[in-house]
C-alpha cells in the first residue's frame, strides 16, 4: 500500500475496498464504470450515448456567422465565435459529465475517480470539474476508448 494514501485516508476507512469510478468518455459519449477494491472485477454501471458529439460544424451552425461594420471607415467582415460549433458541443458534454460525477461524490457513491478519454476532450472535463471532485480524480489516461470492454480496461489501469 502506498505510505502517502495510507496516512490520507481516515482510519475506519479500508483502501483495499474502496469504491471507484471509471469514466471512460469522448464528445460522443461515454461509459461509466465501477470497481470495489484494487483486485475487483471492473463492471459497467452507465451507458450515456451523446450522438449530437458526432455532428460535424456544418450540421450543428447552419446560419454563417452574422456580419458588422467596423467602427471606422467603410470594412465590414463577419462576426466569428470563441469556439467552433463542435468544440461548443464537447465542453457541454463534459460539463453534463462533470455534474454526474459531481453527484456520485456528494451522494457517496465512490472514494476515486479515474478518467479515461483522448488529450482534448480530457483536458475540457478535467476544466469542467469542481474542486472537490477533481481531488478525488487519482488517474487519467489519455486514450480515446469508447467501447472498451470491462476485461480490456483493467490493462490500461495502474
Amino acid at each position: 500500500m502506498d505510505v502517502a494514501l495510507a496516512q490520507s485516508a481516515p482510519a475506519w476507512k479500508d483502501i483495499s475496498m474502496s469504491t471507484t469510478w471509471i469514466l471512460t468518455a469522448n464528445r460522443s459519449g461515454a461509459r461509466l464504470f465501477e470497481r470495489h477494491g484494487k483486485d475487483m472485477a471492473v463492471r459497467l454501471v452507465q451507458d450515456i450515448p451523446h450522438p449530437q458529439g458526432r455532428l460535424q460544424n456544418r450540421d450543428i451552425d447552419a446560419d454563417k456567422p452574422g456580419r458588422a461594420f467596423d467602427s471606422l471607415g467603410q470594412g465590414r467582415h463577419s462576426v466569428g465565435t470563441a469556439h467552433a460549433p463542435t468544440e461548443e458541443v464537447a465542453m457541454k458534454f463534459a460539463r453534463i459529465l462533470a455534474e454526474l460525477l459531481y453527484k456520485g461524490r456528494t451522494a457517496h457513491a465512490y472514494d476515486q475517480v479515474v478518467l479515461v478519454a483522448d488529450p482534448k476532450f480530457l483536458g475540457m472535463l478535467r476544466g469542467a470539474l469542481d474542486e472537490p471532485t477533481a481531488a478525488l480524480v487519482t488517474q487519467t489516461v489519455h486514450k480515446d476508448l469508447p467501447d472498451v470492454s470491462e476485461k480490456d480496461l483493467l490493462s490500461y489501469l495502474d
